[in-house]
Formats: C-alpha cells, structure tokens, sequence
C-alpha cells in the first residue's frame, strides 16, 4: 500500500521524492484510518454515503449504545487493519468535545491513531 503523506496541516506533501510517501509501513494505514474518520458521511461529492456517521450515531442525541459500535466498525473497514488492540473515546458534554484514541494492528504491524478529536 502506498499512501501520501500528511504535513503538520494535515495537507499532503509534495515536491520531496519518494520520503513523501508511506509505502507498507503501519503508520499509513494509521493516516489512513485518521482520515476516513475525519470525513464526515454526506461530506464528499463523489459519493455522499461515504464517511462517518458522526451527526446520527457517534454525536447525536441518544447515541451512547452505537457510538463506539460505530467508530469500531468503520476502523475494521480501513484496508490493512488487522484488528483494534486497544480503543479509547471520550465524550465532554461540558465543552462538547469527543475524543477517540487508538492503537491497532495492521497488515504492516502495531500503529497508534492520533488526531481523532471535534
């Protein structure tokens, strides 16, 4: 698997040869799962059923029983995640904010998710 990197904006970078890109390495398909849940459901135009469905089953009102359920399965759905060795979220209703921490096992080896907070 071959992925493009991000910078520290989360832009993907060009213009640096092959160091660039992630090429069968565990922390491009940690980018990887970063980003598909980064994408909100209904947000690219090319087809509006991809993505998380973060305003109906992870942040809405009355989600607590598929929050997790959710975040879980469109993990395991990323190509190259093995499995989830360990899963953390947390939900602050006082500044409304919801995290979600992850380590997970790939085709490549183990790779830690970072970056997954609204």
């Amino acid at each position: 698997m071959r992925l493009r990197k991000f910078d520290d904006n989360a832009d993907y970078r060009f213009g640096q040869g092959a160091s660039q890109f992630w090429k069968d390495q565990p922390d491009g398909v940690a980018q990887k799962v970063g980003q598909r849940l980064q994408l909100w459901r209904g947000q690219w135009y090319l087809d509006s059923g991809e993505g998380m469905p973060w305003q109906t089953r992870v942040l809405g009102n009355r989600t607590a029983d598929t929050r997790d359920p959710s975040i879980r399965a469109h993990v395991l759905a990323t190509t190259g995640v093995k499995k989830i060795t360990a899963y953390s979220s947390n939900l602050d209703r006082d500044s409304r904010a919801f995290g979600v921490g992850l380590t997970i096992d790939t085709i490549y080896g183990p790779a830690t998710v970072t970056g997954v907070n609204f």
